[in-house]
């Protein structure tokens, strides 16, 4: 572990996410971890604003996590949403799905939420950054490919930025690529940090 968060060497990180690509973020910042996974119900309340669904999820996956934390241990749960004109887009369900997400991205500018919970024993904290990403438009014959290549069926709005549809796809970012990619990894070192 780096001596930048040597204050955590005596904690239990528990990663609860399946997601690669957070494993993947969260081992950047030469932590070790262990992934445990919990069926939740990500059922955002219809009235509530898009806006702050990450969040509402991130700190669902944490209250409703089955086992009492352990004085060592911290927790780490997350939630990422991609949001079109005040409307979520969530992970597909079918080809046709993602080909209609991605399609009406195509040639926008739609915002990307990630919120990040971690807890323990004794407190509990929500971080969550925003960033807008611009798409040019995409062909229906590239869309059709990422669709059927990459079957982006456990992602947020049908994509991965991290995947071929970013490499061709993506023409600006304003925030974080972390927080796209799901895991803002600048907030959450600053958070540990001081843990």
């Amino acid at each position: 572990m780096t001596s930048f968060l040597a204050n955590l060497a005596s904690k239990k990180i528990i990663l609860a996410s399946n997601s690669p690509r957070r494993q993947e973020l969260l081992r950047g910042l030469e932590l070790e971890f262990e992934v445990r996974v919990h069926p939740v119900d990500e059922t955002v309340p219809p009235e509530l604003p898009a806006v702050y669904a990450a969040a509402y999820l991130s700190k669902l996956k944490a209250e409703h996590y089955p086992h009492a934390l352990q004085e060592n241990e911290l927790l780490i749960t997350a939630d990422t949403i991609v949001i079109e004109n005040d409307r979520i887009l969530g992970k597909p369900s079918t080809a046709e799905e993602a080909f209609t997400m991605l399609k009406s991205l195509s040639g926008t500018t739609h915002t990307v939420i990630t919120a990040v919970t971690l807890k323990d024993n004794k407190k509990c904290v929500t971080l969550e950054d925003e960033t807008q990403v611009t798409l040019r438009f995409l062909e229906e014959e590239e869309i059709w490919h990422y669709v059927h290549t990459y079957r982006p069926f456990d992602k947020a709005g049908s994509y991965g930025v991290q995947e071929w549809i970013g490499f061709v796809g993506v023409s600006s970012i304003q925030g974080s690529y972390y927080t796209v990619m799901g895991f803002p990894l600048h907030l959450v070192y600053q958070q540990l940090k001081k843990w």
